[in-house]
């Protein structure tokens, strides 16, 4: 007796098997289907694509080769879209406070036309740093056949002999105001950072993320290092109907996937790495999605056995297409594993264990550069952190790989914005043994949670990266490198003690205490709390309000869905 077929049209069957949904199937033979299609499976291809960033311009290309291949394998393809918000033409102005509020619209979006429509498995190609936690976030609250394709980094830009990239922008508006470069040279480094499509080139937070969701499983090896516009990136899109009909076959599904070991893993590559502080908040959202008890206590644990391992930038010298040229993240995965710390027993969308996968493939190349040796690493533990004091009781995220320093002790230098920040520094107002502090910039006092790349990239570019410090409650874009604390919580807008600080006041930041200290007694610091008084918000409806009376704290993954 033959085995009984699986079942693969699990959701669609609920319109296209039923009689009385007249309306339904008069629609889908709109589309193009025949009577014979209603047997297939649907297959939902999220593309974030939109035409005004390089990160995501490409993508609706890249989801035509998806749903060809899912043609080929016997199922429909539908592709969909949802939003994405450039944060690398938004920095700096009020328009990044829609950032990060992004992720959730992602999330909903997605999961809305998957619930409307009864597909039956999902497909996404983000290119953003947003767009993939947005993603992933989808596919676990639906929990149906999933896979994500990372658009992909981009190429380096080049002037002379000299690699760029979108970091190279932003620091490079800190020489001209030192006056380091002139205009010419200004708008030659801005003309050639950026030579096409795909995501920003460092470990910055498309690729920190695009590692970590490869690692929890949820990606093809090598997704998340293959160029945006190579070939090898173009067939791995047309490769996803086989993998899309092997787990609708087996019915694998993403809480089968995303497990606690699998966060540590995605925790441990993202440390490895020197990736981005954003990665913190993602995870952290993404394991509250699946339901798996995970804080940012248990990502400093991570943090403390896994060793710094990459030269990438912003803090190093290397780029993503050097690391897939030198083997890519699969390579450090390997590696990982034969030291381990990794677990691979962790299933992933391939229907095998990331052990299984990586048995077949390749480690570093030799004589490569990129990757140290674990023995011989840049940092023994991580460059993340998790801080706690009297400045952050609920915790907040340091990044510091230990090449400025791992203390800093300096005056406060207080804005209550981005803005007046740009302007102290254009001032001169900020100098060495400055501690900046950024408030009401968090999730709900931005609201929104803001990146600060422009006034990190401002510090570093002027050259005072070792000389000055920087605390805020809101967040760093993963470009971001030099002494910074983000997502201080409680936050200003909910009277956290950063809302107290006043100009002079001393600041202590010791990541191997993992503390930080605002230097006043108990009792000027409750005097102060005592007179303090909310500022007025412009901002009192739309989607920025809404954002501010559902989002949790930096510390709880600014999620919505509480």
């Amino acid at each position: 007796m033959s085995a009984q077929k699986p079942i693969l049209n699990r959701y669609s069957s609920r319109l296209t098997q039923d009689s009385s949904q007249a309306g339904s199937q008069a629609m889908l033979h709109a589309t193009g289907l025949s009577r014979a299609d209603f047997d297939k499976a649907q297959v939902g291809i999220a593309s974030m694509g939109w035409e005004g960033n390089p990160c995501n311009m490409h993508l609706n290309s890249l989801a035509g080769t998806v749903k060809q291949g899912v043609t080929e394998a016997g199922l429909i393809g539908f592709i969909f879209h949802t939003i994405g918000v450039s944060d690398g033409i938004s920095m700096g102005t009020e328009g990044m406070k829609y950032s990060l509020q992004s992720r959730e619209v992602i999330a909903d979006s997605i999961e809305t036309v998957m619930g409307a429509q009864w597909y039956d498995g999902l497909v996404t190609l983000p290119g953003c740093d947003k767009n993939m936690p947005g993603s992933v976030m989808a596919m676990l609250r639906l929990n149906r056949p999933s896979v994500m394709v990372y658009g992909g980094t981009i190429r380096p830009g080049r002037l002379g002999s000299r690699k760029l990239d979108i970091v190279s922008a932003f620091e490079a508006y800190g020489e001209h105001l030192k006056e380091q470069i002139d205009a010419g040279e200004y708008a030659e480094v801005l003309m050639h950072a950026c030579p096409g499509a795909g995501a920003c080139g460092g470990m910055y937070t498309a690729n920190t993320m695009s590692a970590a969701i490869e690692t929890l499983g949820l990606s093809l090896p090598y997704s998340s290092c293959t160029p945006a516009t190579s070939d090898e990136k173009t067939a791995e899109c047309g490769r996803i109907g086989a993998v899309m009909r092997l787990l609708l076959e087996q019915d694998l599904k993403p809480l089968d996937i995303v497990s606690r070991a699998a966060l540590e893993n995605a925790v441990a590559v993202v440390i490895a790495l020197g990736g981005s502080t954003n990665a913190v908040l993602h995870l952290l959202a993404i394991a509250r999605t699946a339901g798996i008890p995970f804080s940012i206590d248990d990502f400093q644990k991570v943090s403390d056995r896994t060793p710094y391992l990459a030269d990438l930038k912003p803090s190093g010298q290397f780029l993503m297409e050097d690391l897939h040229d030198a083997g890519g993240v699969p390579a450090v995965q390997k590696l990982l594993l034969e030291h381990g710390l990794l677990d691979g027993s962790c299933l992933t969308v391939t229907g095998k264990t990331l052990e299984e996968n990586l048995s077949e493939l390749p480690g570093l190349a030799e004589g490569q550069q990129i990757v140290v040796p674990v023995e011989k690493p840049l940092k023994a533990t991580g460059h993340l952190n998790v801080l706690y004091g009297n400045l952050a009781r609920e915790g907040s995220v340091a990044k510091i790989t230990g090449k400025e320093g791992t203390r800093f002790e300096g005056r406060a230098v207080v804005y209550n914005s981005e803005e007046a920040c740009i302007a102290g520094i254009e001032a001169g107002e900020v100098g060495p043994g400055s501690v900046v502090v950024i408030r009401f910039e968090g999730p709900r006092g931005g609201p929104g949670m803001r990146e600060m790349l422009k006034v990190t990239a401002a510090i570093m570019g002027a050259g005072l990266g070792k000389e000055v410090a920087l605390i805020t409650d809101g967040r760093f874009s993963g470009g971001t490198h030099g002494f910074v604390v983000g997502h201080v919580c409680p936050e200003a807008w909910d009277g956290g003690a950063i809302a107290l600080i006043e100009n002079g006041d001393r600041i202590i930041i010791d990541a191997d205490a993992k503390t930080l200290h605002l230097d006043l007694p108990d009792a000027l610091l409750e005097q102060r709390r005592a007179a303090w008084v909310r500022p007025e918000s412009s901002i009192r409806s739309g989607a920025l309000h809404k954002f501010r009376q559902l989002v949790s704290s930096a510390s709880e993954g600014c999620v919505t869905d509480r």
